[in-house]
């Protein structure tokens, strides 16, 4: 998620479209607190089977 934010951010940026550029910004974000909170252990899914 957090590259594709960055792609987004690039081609919003670059073309001059600056919805892309919003919804790049927004994932980026997003995708930078997901590996984060991924690297301090944080466990995503069930807790029991």
């Amino acid at each position: 998620m957090l590259v594709l934010g960055i792609i987004l951010l690039l081609i919003g940026l670059l073309a001059g479209i600056p919805i892309l550029w919003t919804i790049g910004v927004v994932l980026a974000i997003v995708g930078a607190v997901l590996w984060i909170a991924e690297g301090s252990g944080a466990r995503w899914g069930r807790r029991w089977y």
